[in-house]
């Protein structure tokens, strides 16, 4: 099943459109020497997800891609596998409802009993028995050159995008080598992460050759999540948690996080790094598009 795609900017496949309707909303308020000011804030909205007849959960989302959002979501919880035939994906906009259709019956009512709330913004939940889909799994010994790194960081910090225009958002970027492919926002990490893999899934991706490059924190379901998708590197702007490095060590994923400028630190897979690029050679990185992470 295909969704219609955006024209290619620059190589990408799809972008950002910080001026699509609906993404945000002017504001007026006052600045710090008391001048009333204008300013572009992110919408946010419920988009409840169904599979078939069951309701799985209701995220908080900025409302583009629910498509991709509802079917990343879905697949990256276990509850739709490789081999489910999708017969169909309808979204109501005036419902803020997905629901996803497969030819098979599904019930997840033990699942959805399982629940964990997670570390992530716009409080992320994330089902039960997510961690058994890592139990053998084999990621592509992928090499990764530093010159794409640096390459991919300038890119993608110039490209305009929602957190240019209002900030309040993170972005995560499908890449190969070093080229961006996709760039999903959202108020939620997560959610990024979920229209990527359900762009995937539409269009049968390879993601033997990809990285997954973000902006949130390097947590334990971020890793999962991009194991399970198949992506064999992880590249973020900001820091790790214990348990992210562990499991990405554990599943072979290349781990990179602090990536800032010239700066990296790599915490798994770096013999999978060729350091290719002299950091001191790099130009510097705009201030406009030094973005805040968590260390």
């Amino acid at each position: 099943m295909q969704l219609a795609k955006l024209d290619t900017t620059e190589g990408f496949i799809i972008v950002p459109d910080p001026k699509a309707s609906g993404l945000t909303r002017p504001v007026m308020g006052y600045d710090e020497t008391g001048t009333q000011t204008e300013i572009s804030v992110v919408e946010e909205r419920p988009l409840t997800i169904y599979l078939n007849s069951q309701e799985i959960v209701t995220a908080m989302t900025i409302g583009d891609y629910p498509e991709y959002l509802a079917l990343g979501f879905l697949r990256n919880q276990r509850m739709l596998s490789d081999t489910d035939d999708v017969t169909g994906i309808d979204y109501d906009e005036e419902l803020d409802v997905v629901v996803v259709r497969t030819a098979r019956e599904t019930n997840h009512e033990d699942k959805l009993a399982k629940k964990t709330r997670t570390s992530g913004c716009a409080v992320g939940t994330v089902f039960g028995d997510m961690m058994e889909g890592l139990e053998g799994l084999t990621l592509a010994d992928a090499p990764v050159k530093t010159s794409w790194l640096y390459a991919l960081s300038q890119q993608i910090n110039r490209t305009p995008s929602l957190y240019l225009e209002a900030g309040a958002i993170h972005g995560t970027v499908l890449c190969q080598g070093d080229q961006p492919l996709v760039y999903m926002e959202d108020v939620g990490r997560h959610n990024a992460v979920d229209k990527i893999a359900g762009w995937m899934a539409m269009n049968d991706a390879d993601a033997s050759d990809k990285i997954l490059y973000t902006t949130g924190r390097l947590t334990s379901e971020m890793v999962i999540k991009t194991a399970l998708m198949g992506i064999p590197t992880l590249v973020s702007r900001s820091g790790f948690t214990a348990w992210g490095v562990e499991i990405a060590r554990d599943v072979g994923l290349t781990l990179i996080g602090r990536m800032r400028g010239t700066r990296f630190t790599c915490l798994s897979g770096e013999h999978r790094l060729l350091r290719d690029a002299n950091p001191k050679a790099q130009p510097d990185e705009p201030k406009k598009a030094r973005r805040k992470g968590a260390q």
